[in-house]
């Protein structure tokens, strides 16, 4: 916990934006949202209304008050570089949304200038935070699942109707490869915690219930460097939210789903054990962390670098999706 309160803005006002402000008001004064913005003025008094903070009018009068510490940045895949390269020049720290960017260029640019600036940046991964995947973690790395051979991970949502019609979230040029970007990145950054960097990927995607021209189903096959196989599937058009992640080791495996919970087998039992995980408030713990680091220079687990690459991993899937072939991550990265 921080000794005085870690003073931010919010800007890009959706509904995410409450869902952080809310995580905010659980920081027993960690952390304290002073002022917001967004073009629509609408949003920004409603906001400003139910989280008691100022209404900026313009994006400048938040980098231009010394009051301010950090910028909470939940704009448009597409505004990532812009707002958070003028926050960086600006000395404020952000807390950004994932994806980092739609493209790898974007994403290089936005870790090269907060490093630069030395602006503590943090990218929005809260999923890998939760106490099954925490408990999975600590037992790999006690060496309790010997050697890593597969995964397999489905995540998915009904999103019909939850969004405007020109949405950006419904095109192709606001969030490339759909469903696979905006929630499958989550679990490709827990695979990756996990199972160690992705090397190749295997794409596949439709479109069949959401309107705009993007994947609302995809599936990503996955080849790590040591050799482990990992699969992710996700969708925008289930009937309910589901998620499901099961791991495979020689020694163990474990299996975690929404409903059940999580449950691991050890070789040469025949019957799984249950194990008890509390509840983990994931976003207020990401954005403690956020403070922290800039409070006491502690490390964040997912910057500039990590998110880069996990959105490379999603961009090879994309591009295997258009070509119809395997592509290698570090064909993607290196392609800016």
């Amino acid at each position: 916990m921080v000794s005085t309160p870690f003073k931010v803005a919010s800007i890009g006002l959706g509904w995410w934006s409450d869902v952080l402000a809310e995580a905010v008001g659980r920081s027993n004064g960690g952390i304290e949202i002073t002022s917001c913005f967004t073009r629509s003025p609408d949003k920004r008094e409603k906001f400003s209304k139910k989280f008691d903070c100022r209404n900026a009018s313009s994006l400048e009068e938040i980098l231009d008050d010394p009051s301010i510490d950090g910028i909470i940045n939940t704009t448009p895949n597409h505004a990532h570089l812009e707002t958070t390269r003028a926050a960086a020049k600006a000395g404020k720290h952000v807390f950004l949304d994932k994806p980092i960017a739609n493209n790898i260029s974007d994403a290089k640019a936005i870790t090269k200038v907060c490093k630069e600036e030395g602006i503590i940046l943090s990218v929005g991964y809260q999923r890998r935070r939760e106490s099954h995947f925490r408990w999975i973690k600590s037992n790999i790395d006690s060496g309790n699942f010997g050697t890593l051979v597969q995964a397999e991970a489905n995540i998915s949502r009904d999103r019909e109707g939850k969004f405007e019609l020109d949405h950006w979230r419904y095109t192709a040029e606001g969030m490339p490869g759909g469903v696979m970007l905006q929630i499958g990145l989550h679990y490709v950054d827990v695979l990756m915690m996990l199972l160690g960097p992705i090397k190749y990927v295997s794409g596949m995607a439709s479109q069949l219930v959401l309107p705009g021209d993007n994947p609302d189903v995809g599936t990503l096959l996955m080849q790590h460097e040591n050799g482990a196989i990992s699969s992710l599937s996700t969708s925008y058009a289930s009937a309910s939210e589901y998620y499901l992640f099961n791991i495979y080791g020689k020694k163990m495996s474990a299996y975690y789903n929404l409903f059940d919970g999580l449950r691991a087998l050890k070789q040469g039992d025949k019957n799984q054990m249950s194990v008890e995980n509390s509840e983990v408030d994931t976003i207020l713990e990401q954005l403690n962390e956020w403070a922290n680091a800039y409070k006491n220079k502690c490390l964040i687990e997912v910057g500039g670098e990590s998110a880069t690459n996990s959105l490379a991993v999603v961009l090879a899937g994309i591009k295997s999706v258009k070509d119809k072939r395997q592509v290698e991550v570090a064909e993607i990265i290196n392609s800016s």
